[in-house]
């Protein structure tokens, strides 16, 4: 069942024009929720979007964990202005919804989550947007530069990989995991491939598994 209430759709303002978000909220909440996450989607020129299914997975497992969460569309995608940029206007994209949340609702804590190619932007941002947690799943390692991006050892960080991925090396992630000074907890899921086919509930449960206390 989702723990997500109907997402209100809107369009704000970014850096080179619209941002189409959605926000929404946990079910049965009678207050409003003082933190917040912000949710990055893959690949914009390989059909990535707000809505994709793991996005949407992700979003909705927050909201049972208490959060209002933005999911948002990069530039180019939907409803949103201006061009893929690699990585680079996005995460101008994504400064620009997190100080959107940060006006409105000012949280308490702000969590950055990114799928895939949304991963890499979640993680070029995470330190410098305060996040104060940051969840990778399938970080697309090989395919963009994370060479230079490192773990923050105050940032309490999760990573998800399935062992099937065909877009994203396992091992690729789990050497750049390795790698890391400041290891993440990781969770390696079993017959999941890169869009966790007919493994949504086992990521759904790797992330409460992981934060729901």
């Amino acid at each position: 069942m989702s723990q997500t209430c109907t997402p209100q759709h809107t369009v704000i303002a970014g850096a080179v024009g619209d941002l189409e978000i959605m926000l929404s909220y946990p079910r049965q909440m009678t207050e409003p929720p003082s933190r917040y996450a912000v949710v990055c989607h893959p690949h914009p020129l390989h059909g990535g979007a707000m809505t994709n299914k793991v996005v949407y997975m992700i979003t909705s497992t927050f909201n049972s964990l208490g959060l209002g969460v933005v999911r948002f569309n990069f530039r180019g995608v939907g409803k949103s202005a201006g061009s893929f940029d690699h990585g680079i206007g996005e995460t101008d994209d994504l400064k620009a919804v997190v100080q959107w949340v940060r006006d409105n609702y000012a949280p308490s804590e702000l969590w950055l989550a990114g799928f895939s190619f949304g991963s890499f932007v979640a993680m070029r941002a995470h330190r410098e947007l305060n996040a104060k947690r940051l969840l990778l799943v399938a970080p697309a390692v090989e395919r963009f530069d994370f060479g230079n991006l490192n773990i923050s050892a105050d940032i309490p960080t999760l990573i998800i990989q399935g062992d099937k991925d065909d877009v994203v090396s396992p091992q690729a992630v789990i050497d750049w995991v390795q790698a890391q000074e400041n290891k993440p907890e990781f969770k390696y899921l079993p017959d999941a491939d890169h869009f966790f086919h007919g493994q949504l509930n086992a990521l759904r449960d790797a992330i409460n598994e992981a934060w729901e206390s």
